[in-house]
């Protein structure tokens, strides 16, 4: 069997006059050839997970077909080519992230293990009684509890930035808070993943530094959105999702500075994070090795790998154009529906359409749009206190994607106005 792996072909995703052509990035995404309850599938859902292309599939396939062995210990030809493959991931991941160096890449299972590692790695060693860890009222529960949890183990005291009534962050109050001096690490996303916003993440970044903090951005609603390039943006860590970037699930990346890492302690004890061990003492391995203890989701990884060549082949500018245009006209098209009021009106924003539609329940919303064939995200979005911010229990959620087209947003305009049909609002 042939082991060299398919050439990722660039999709077709520009007409002769250079506009972006979703109906033929289509194409690539097997998934959304399919009907639901009998409608062509309308999926707007991709900020709970994103659409795999058909580039990451054959990447995994041809692994598990051709290359499946255990990866860093064997002499064979299989686990010597699983091994590239997986390195080789890595070094795509550092490319398509801006690092200066393939070690500043660790694969974790998500953004959230990416969270969690940082708080127990850096955060342990460095927090004591008293210091402050600053977040935004906007974070997703997994940029919340890890530090409660650091908090409580550290005596640590959790400090909160808050929003204005459009769903922007208000950074003079968040400057505010890192003038007291005790701000030790600053987690914020980048983009919010229940309004949309696009956090100022530069300023941040250089009020942090100011204040001695360091920062720690999650990116797991903006990597598949927008070019991100970690040195540009001068941040000390930046946490993936890869099934947000059309990836597989189970796999992410943490980007830490190298400085940083190799200080750091390991989160995890097992296989591949040791040089040696004796039953007096463990020699750890170096960065990144050191920080991915046991078999590692080897499949996923590669996935990975061919997501980030797959989307810098399309072209990050690209997306991000063609996405802000659908974001634009869907809050045209949603704001003239009687009775829907959007929520998160940020003036920089992803692409992410969080509303109400009069007294009607978002799950009722949704269950209707299912009928429909459209497929959206109702309830909390796993951040609760956004809700709570602007006094509600739940939105529903569209979120776009670059494969998605305006054809689609008038498929949901009219899934909403039969909502509002069928329950009279």
């Amino acid at each position: 069997m042939n082991s060299a792996p398919r050439a990722i072909t660039t999709p077709h995703h520009s007409t002769n006059t250079g506009a972006f052509d979703a109906e033929r990035v289509r194409g690539d995404f097997p998934i959304l050839r399919q009907k639901v309850n009998g409608r062509p599938l309308v999926y707007l859902d991709n900020a709970a997970t994103s659409q795999k292309p058909r580039a990451v599939l054959d990447a995994m396939q041809h692994y598990y077909a051709a290359d499946n062995a255990n990866i860093h210990r064997g002499v064979h030809t299989l686990s010597v080519r699983a091994t590239d493959a997986y390195e080789g991931a890595r070094a795509k991941v550092q490319q398509f992230l801006g690092a200066q160096r393939p070690e500043e890449i660790v694969f974790v299972r998500s953004a959230t293990e990416a969270v969690n590692l940082v708080a127990n790695t850096w955060g342990r060693a460095n927090l004591r009684p008293g210091d402050e860890v600053l977040i935004t009222v906007m974070e997703h529960h997994s940029n919340i509890v890890p530090w409660q949890m650091l908090c409580a183990q550290t005596g640590a005291v959790l400090k909160v930035a808050p929003i204005n009534d459009d769903g922007e962050l208000l950074l003079d109050e968040f400057e505010t808070l890192l003038k007291c001096g005790k701000t030790r690490i600053v987690a914020a996303a980048h983009v919010s993943n229940a309004l949309g916003t696009i956090n100022p993440v530069q300023e941040m970044v250089r009020l942090a530094h100011q204040g001695g903090a360091i920062i720690m951005l999650d990116g797991a609603q903006a990597a598949s959105h927008m070019a991100v390039d970690v040195r540009a943006l001068g941040c000390d860590f930046y946490a993936v999702s890869g099934h947000k970037m059309c990836g597989p699930t189970g796999i992410g990346a943490l980007y830490g500075r190298y400085d940083l890492l190799n200080a750091m302690p390991p989160y995890q004890g097992g296989g591949d994070m040791i040089l040696s061990v004796t039953f007096e003492k463990t020699t750890y391995n170096h960065v990144p090795y050191k920080f991915e203890a046991g078999t590692p989701n080897i499949a996923g990884t590669i996935g990975l790998g061919a997501a980030a060549d797959y989307l810098r082949s399309i072209g990050m500018d690209a997306i991000a154009a063609w996405e802000h245009e659908l974001l634009g006209y869907g809050t045209r098209v949603l704001r003239d529906i009687p009775g829907v009021r959007l929520i998160g009106t940020a003036k920089d924003k992803a692409a992410v359409l969080s509303f109400l539609v009069g007294d009607i329940h978002p799950h009722d919303v949704g269950t209707i749009l299912d009928q429909q064939g459209i497929a959206i995200r109702t309830g909390h979005h796993c951040a609760q206190p956004v809700m709570d911010r602007f006094g509600i229990a739940a939105t529903a959620r569209a979120s776009l994607a670059f494969y998605n087209t305006k054809q689609e947003i008038d498929a949901l305009a009219a899934g909403i106005r039969k909502a509002i049909e069928v329950f009279g609002t």
